[in-house]
């Protein structure tokens, strides 16, 4: 592991403890902050010191991106596109309860998205097909917008808010919209047993890192 993703997680375990006080949330919103920046790309936060979605996007070319490597399930354009919805979906719809960005500004036909779900439970045909459609510029800007939301959602938030569980009704606006498949469910179940504060601690920051590391091992392979 590089420096920069060793110092992530180190201060990942730091934003845990301290996000879970429930004490310090000046604090803990400043770790938040710099924690989501490094996972997107430097068009997020200008100046940071590393991006790691930079670092895996920026010198691939489309094929390379959309290519399934021999003995993989998945491409970079389906992790880039996963991580995104999956974001999009938690931070908006559960967390801030208001439509996702992907259906307010019709990021489905700007995509030219097959499909509107997260992309869990696809055979690989289906995956090979998304990864085929998908317009990977608009996929950057897409994840790109995300983000943006994300920080206005999480700093709108009252601290006092954190020790909630996700609203059920919110929950079942998820399936409602078949953001998530029914074979999937178990993600949305998942997502209800969590607080707003733990919900912090996946999609936006610690599921981020797994799919930008996965992605950058695809990267890396030459079959």
């Amino acid at each position: 592991m590089d420096a920069h993703r060793k110092l992530w997680n180190d201060r990942q375990k730091e934003f845990r403890t301290v996000l879970l006080s429930f004490e310090q949330h000046d604090q803990a919103m400043a770790l938040f902050a710099q924690q989501h920046a490094a996972l997107h790309s430097a068009k997020l936060t200008p100046g940071i010191a590393w991006s790691f979605e930079d670092q895996v996007l920026d010198d691939m070319t489309e094929a390379h991106i959309r290519r399934i490597p021999h003995n993989d399930d998945y491409s970079v354009a389906w992790h880039i596109w996963h991580l995104a919805r999956i974001e999009d979906i938690t931070m908006n719809l559960l967390l801030a309860g208001k439509p996702q960005l992907f259906t307010r500004e019709d990021w489905q036909a700007r995509l030219n998205a097959p499909v509107v779900d997260t992309g869990n439970a696809m055979t690989k045909d289906e995956v090979a097909a998304l990864s085929k459609a998908l317009d990977i510029a608009a996929l950057r800007k897409y994840r790109l917008v995300v983000g943006r939301e994300t920080r206005a959602n999480v700093i709108g938030l009252a601290p006092e808010m954190f020790k909630q569980k996700v609203d059920l009704a919110r929950l079942q606006h998820v399936m409602d919209e078949s953001a998530v498949v029914e074979a999937a469910r178990g993600i949305v179940e998942y997502w209800g047993r969590r607080t707003l504060a733990e919900l912090l601690l996946m999609p936006p920051t610690r599921h981020n890192l797994v799919h930008l590391n996965e992605s950058l091992r695809l990267k890396q392979k030459r079959r």
